[in-house]
């Protein structure tokens, strides 16, 4: 799957092996049976995750993360072409066929690949949950509650 340009910018600045000429690298993590999706992380992303995970003290914790998020990781190589290509495993795991239409989607920090039909499901059963999390009146547009949220916190922390 061809992977948008700007997401290939994102991976090139966060491989520090990249160099013009070179096709960057990438983590590729599949999270668990919880997540319909794989997500991508840059190297350098990957590796402060995988950094913090072995700070913690050996824990039940410290044992799940690097099962979730060390052991179920995969690094990939972007294909000359500005390609993905991914394992026949992993497209299984989150229910992407050979010629279905995958998603790409932003998430700050990562970027996450899905297949259409379940990125569409989720968004479905998510949009329907109008409860954001906070104590913010019923239907709330979450760009809105952005802003009272961090009102509330500033608040606090000048009340305290």
């Amino acid at each position: 799957m061809s992977i948008p340009a700007d997401f290939r910018r994102v991976l090139e600045a966060g491989d520090p092996a990249w160099a013009d000429g070179l096709r960057p690298n990438l983590v590729l993590v599949y999270g668990g049976s919880d997540n319909r999706f794989l997500e991508g992380y840059t190297v350098e992303a990957a590796e402060e995750r995988a950094d913090k995970i072995a700070l913690l003290p050996e824990s039940n914790l410290k044992r799940r993360l690097v099962r979730q998020y060390v052991s179920k990781s995969i690094p990939i190589m972007i294909d000359p072409d500005g390609r993905l290509v991914i394992p026949q495993r992993h497209r299984e795991m989150i229910g992407l066929e050979l010629e279905a239409n995958a998603v790409f989607v932003g998430t700050l920090a990562t970027f996450q690949i899905w297949a259409e039909d379940a990125y569409e499901a989720y968004l479905d059963e998510t949009e329907a949950d109008d409860d954001l999390g906070f104590d913010l009146p019923s239907g709330t547009n979450p760009l809105d509650a952005l802003d009272m949220v961090l009102d509330q916190q500033r608040a606090k922390r000048e009340a305290g």
